[in-house]
């Protein structure tokens, strides 16, 4: 029996929105992966702690919009982990927990050059496939560094968390930019909200 590829998302998800989900369901249904899990990051190593909702809250947030959807999950496991989270360790915690498992990268264009200055980015180049979607006014890289690399189509949306936080800041409406029961916890006023904008 062969192994189920997974499609691991990483991000902070602050918060998630229909970008994401979009392109969740996007790899796991028209792919050769079984499923995509979306690994809620407590602290990106490339991101200030200052600006992210509770780490609880945001994955709760993810397990909101997900419901229902077999072929997507959300993935707290780097809360775990020692911080900030390296995507290495993490790759290795989960293939410990899911040694039947193929884990494939999946990684927006703007992110793949940086991945030479990752944590032990040699081995992660090595052993793992990245399947590389498109995202607006990015050029890609060279791909002859990245062996195990593969542009894959994927739909162009540009749709940012940072553009979401904004309009909550303001009180504009964040309708369809994000799944309506998140929009409903994010409108809650008991919610924790972000800091003001600098």
């Amino acid at each position: 029996m062969s192994a189920a590829r997974v499609g691991l998302l990483f991000g902070s998800f602050n918060p998630i929105h229909t970008g994401h989900l979009i392109l969740a369901e996007h790899f796991a249904t028209r792919t050769d992966l079984t499923e995509v899990w979306l690994v809620v990051s407590p602290h990106s190593p490339f991101k200030a702690a200052a600006d992210l909702l509770p780490e609880a809250e945001r994955l709760r947030l993810v397990e909101l919009a997900l419901a229902g959807n077999p072929r997507l999950r959300a993935e707290p496991i780097e809360f775990n982990l020692p911080r900030p989270s390296y995507t290495i360790a993490t790759l290795e915690a989960l293939r410990r927990r899911h040694p039947a498992h193929d884990f494939v990268l999946l990684m927006g264009a703007d992110n793949l050059p940086g991945l030479p200055r990752w944590q032990e980015a040699a081995r992660l180049l090595s052993e793992v496939d990245i399947y590389v979607y498109p995202r607006p006014g990015t050029t890609l890289p060279d791909l002859t560094q990245f062996p195990r690399a593969q542009v894959m189509n994927a739909p162009l949306l540009d749709i940012s968390a940072t553009y979401i936080r904004e309009s909550l800041r303001t009180g504009r409406s964040i309708r369809y930019l994000v799944p309506a029961a998140v929009e409903e916890v994010l409108l809650d006023p008991r919610t924790p909200t972000w800091p003001a904008a600098d």
